[in-house]
C-alpha cells in the first residue's frame, strides 16, 4: 500500500481548511484516512501559530513507515525540520517580458535616450548664445 501524507480540504465556499493526513495514495482526496496528523488553515496570518498544527513524533513516524509527502506538505515538514527542503522548481525564462513586451521596452528606452539628448543640447545652445 502506497502511503501519502496530504492535505485533505474541509471548510466551507471560500473558506478552506485543511488537514494534513496519512492516507492511502488511491483514496479520494477528502475520503478514508489512516491517520490526521495536522491541520492547516491558509485564512489566518502566516505569523499566527494556530496557521500550522503539526504533530511532528506522528509525521516522522509515518515517513520510516514509508509515506510519502507532497510538495506542499513536504514545505511544512522542512519548515519544521524534519525532513531537508526540496529545492523549488526554478524557471527564470517565465519571469521574462515576451517578445512585444521587450519592443515596448526598447522602444521607451530609444524615446527616453532621445529626450535626454535633446535636453543636452538645448542647455548647450543658450550657453553658445550668451557669450
Amino acid at each position: 500500500m502506497a502511503l501519502k501524507i496530504r492535505l485533505a480540504r474541509g471548510g466551507a465556499k471560500k473558506r478552506p481548511y485543511y488537514r494534513i493526513v496519512v492516507a492511502d495514495s488511491r483514496a479520494a482526496r477528502d475520503g478514508g484516512f489512516i491517520e490526521r496528523v495536522g491541520s492547516f488553515n491558509p485564512l489566518l496570518p502566516k505569523d499566527n501559530e494556530q496557521r500550522l498544527k503539526l504533530d511532528a513524533e506522528r509525521a516522522q513516524y509515518w515517513l520510516n513507515q514509508g509515506a510519502q509527502p507532497t510538495d506542499r506538505v513536504a514545505r511544512f515538514l522542512a519548515a519544521a525540520d524534519i525532513i531537508p527542503a526540496r529545492p523549488q522548481g526554478n524557471n527564470p525564462v517565465k519571469g521574462k517580458p515576451k517578445a512585444k513586451a521587450q519592443e515596448r521596452i526598447r522602444a521607451a528606452e530609444a524615446a527616453a535616450e532621445a529626450a535626454a539628448a535633446a535636453s543636452a543640447k538645448a542647455a548647450e545652445e543658450p550657453a553658445e548664445a550668451s557669450e
